[in-house]
């Protein structure tokens, strides 16, 4: 029995999971949520922005709340990520100033909180997925902004899953109750002065320990058969149960694999069992961003920032990769697509097991969410088979803007990259640091 199996699931009915498709259907689908709420809104994100699509969320909420006093809504950011402005812009009070203005226009009883995972975002954030509105999980991997609410004619695509379940809607917000909000270093950000780290650095440690042993709740679970779902969280490298329910998928294929991720660094437990499954002669199947549909990637026509030599970095991981698994390529018991579509971002995350296992995330597979971010997961278990004509739609709608590689020869190298990329790659492998950086990206 797999070690997930030791607490029961939640049972799911087939009718109750809606898979959505793409960022349009997220971002209506979410505003129908907010606008029908009766009791409960919770949504826990990496941002708000303050931007047209990351406001009218905001708003939506503001006016929700004026129009039912009673209804409980709490939204949770990342800490430092709200307090400063974008990669390369001038110093500011970043979305938070947004979270104050709104709260002193409306007065109304939308409270926003600011997350503080680690003592500085380099070393972790608050990447917890999942809204929950009344008895409603709406889980995907994206926040709120334009892009990936597909404000004008940029999306950054993810998975969208509605699952109405209201057990599990009460372990996401009974979670967030008893780790988050109660914590003194967990604060206000939409009134001012806005807090200081220095100002909770004791709550703040506190706040790690007690995340390390934390866990969902699974009251009222009482399924191991049929369809269901567990939720599991995992922050540090010791007890973390979701890296070991990442693991376990991985080391219990019987047959095939799909795996999405948008950036190509798989952290060295799951590089090893993945070259094990290809030498059993499983099936995998990986989905990753082409490096121009990675969200740090800066089109060489605009001026150059160090952050944008990362997507260049990880198609260099990908290159090494392929080179090694050449032979499982050609035989076609590996495929690696690469997903592009115009301009637009990819950023898509998870795991499909013998097409009865499913685990929705905001995990990247990579060494920052294994050992530094604090995640969370669902993992469904559908063994009837009940929901996977849609997560077929689902593949087959992403896989449409995909090309499929046949080896190494298909990306490009450190010789076709520009200049300033060429320049600050090469003299990261000289000094020897290049290690260093792929275990913080």
């Amino acid at each position: 029995m797999a070690f997930w199996q030791d607490t029961p699931g939640f049972a799911l009915a087939a009718d109750k999971i809606q898979i959505l498709t793409n960022a349009k259907q997220y971002h209506d689908e979410l505003l129908d949520l907010i606008d029908g709420a009766k009791q409960r809104i919770y949504i826990t994100a990496l941002y708000l922005q303050d931007d047209e699509a990351g406001r009218e969320i905001l708003d939506a909420l503001h006016q929700k709340s004026l129009a039912n006093p009673s209804l409980e809504i709490n939204v949770l950011v990342d800490f430092h990520r709200a307090q400063r402005g974008l990669i390369g812009e001038q110093r500011s009070e970043g979305n938070a100033k947004l979270y104050c203005d709104k709260l002193a226009q409306t007065q109304s009883n939308v409270k926003v909180y600011g997350v503080p995972v680690k003592a500085k975002e380099l070393f972790g954030v608050l990447h917890l997925k999942g809204f929950v509105i009344d008895d409603t999980v709406l889980y995907s991997g994206a926040s709120l902004n334009n892009v990936y609410l597909h404000y004008e004619d940029k999306y950054r695509l993810d998975r969208y899953f509605v699952i109405e379940q209201s057990l599990l809607a009460n372990s996401f917000c009974q979670f967030i109750e008893k780790y988050l909000l109660s914590s003194e270093a967990v604060a206000r950000l939409d009134t001012r002065p806005l807090p200081k780290l220095a100002d909770i650095k004791l709550a703040q440690k506190q706040l790690m320990r007690d995340l390390k042993k934390a866990k969902y709740t699974f009251e009222g679970a009482n399924s191991n058969e049929g369809l269901n779902v567990r939720a599991f969280l995992g922050f540090g490298r010791r007890t973390n149960k979701l890296n070991r329910l990442i693991k376990s998928l991985f080391d219990t294929t019987e047959h095939e694999l799909v795996l999405y991720t948008p950036y190509f660094n798989f952290p060295a437990p799951l590089l090893r069992s993945l070259r094990r499954l290809l030498k059993q002669g499983l099936q995998v199947s990986i989905v990753v961003g082409d490096k121009t549909a990675n969200d740090f990637y800066i089109c060489p026509s605009q001026p150059f920032s160090r952050i944008g030599a990362l997507p260049y970095l990880y198609e260099t991981i990908l290159r090494k990769f392929l080179k090694s698994q050449h032979r499982f390529i050609k035989s076609g018991q590996l495929k690696v697509y690469l997903w592009k579509e115009g301009s637009n971002s990819f950023h898509l995350k998870g795991i499909c097991k013998d097409n009865h296992t499913h685990l929705l995330s905001g995990h990247n597979l990579n060494p920052r969410a294994w050992g530094l971010d604090i995640e969370n997961g669902l993992l469904i278990e559908d063994p009837d088979r009940q929901i996977l004509e849609d997560i077929e739609k689902e593949k087959q709608a992403i896989l449409a803007n995909c090309r499929l590689l046949s080896g190494p020869e298909d990306v490009e190298t450190l010789d076709d990259y520009p200049l300033p990329v060429k320049k600050l790659l090469g003299q990261a492998k000289r000094v020897k640091v290049d290690f260093i950086i792929k275990r913080f990206i």
